[in-house]
């Protein structure tokens, strides 16, 4: 039996509420049950250096959890510099945004995808990217309403969701109390058509089977689709 009752393969209720922040070229509220994270789209008529004159755009993304987002008080990172976990996380959110996304379609500007987390319990990553996502083709749909982009640069949807394996069963979307006592962990990042952009897994204290590993991956992809239609909607207005 999970904490919450939910079945092996039942998600938390996703509600992706968009146009929450007034100057931001794109944006939404996530939750994922009571992970809650607001991204913010900003376009910029620039590029990192490496990039001037070449034609292309880019997409990157920063991430960050406000003190009280848990249970205990986290002091602010602008204080006491970013962690190495934070870095971490808002690169996985960049080359999974940049995946999905044709950079020379976008032209020679760049977006910077915020992701604020407002509350945690579990899958604070995979919500940043599913909302990311939202964030950037509302942003993308400005460039293209005013004729900055001549195609839309956003080839698919991308998104993520936890797997792992709680009290020996394999089940999905973890939230904090399962992700705290989860044997194996991960996080499967993926496109709308179903291929995989990365995974991130990890057996803590006990080995997880290919076997195993594949029932995962099944249940991530029910996940993510789940997420891409509720992306779908989201955009749809």
């Amino acid at each position: 039996m999970r904490p919450s009752g939910r079945a092996l393969d039942q998600m938390r209720e996703i509600v992706i509420e968009t146009g929450v922040t007034r100057h931001a070229e794109g944006s939404c509220l996530i939750r994922m049950g009571d992970t809650h994270v607001l991204c913010t789209a900003s376009v910029e008529e620039r590029v990192p250096p490496f990039l001037k004159n070449s034609g292309q755009g880019w997409v990157t993304a920063e991430y960050g959890m406000l003190p009280r987002a848990t249970h205990t008080r986290g002091q602010r990172e602008a204080k006491r510099g970013q962690s190495g976990r934070t870095q971490e996380i808002q690169r996985l959110i960049g080359r999974a945004l940049r995946a999905g996304t044709d950079l020379r379609a976008l032209g020679e500007r760049q977006i910077t995808v915020d992701c604020d987390v407002i509350q945690a319990d579990g899958g604070t990553r995979c919500a940043a990217i599913t909302g990311g996502w939202v964030a950037l083709k509302l942003a993308v749909e400005r460039l293209a309403k005013a004729r900055d982009v001549l195609s839309d640069p956003l080839v698919d949807h991308v998104a993520a969701v936890s797997c792992g394996i709680y009290a020996g069963q394999p089940v999905l979307d973890l939230d904090y109390a399962e992700d705290s006592e989860a044997g194996t962990d991960g996080n499967f990042v993926m496109t709308g058509s179903g291929n995989l952009i990365e995974l991130q897994a990890s057996a803590e204290g006990a080995t997880f089977s290919r076997e195993e590993l594949a029932r995962l991956m099944d249940l991530a992809e029910a996940g993510v689709s789940a997420l891409v239609a509720a992306q779908k909607a989201a955009v749809a207005g």
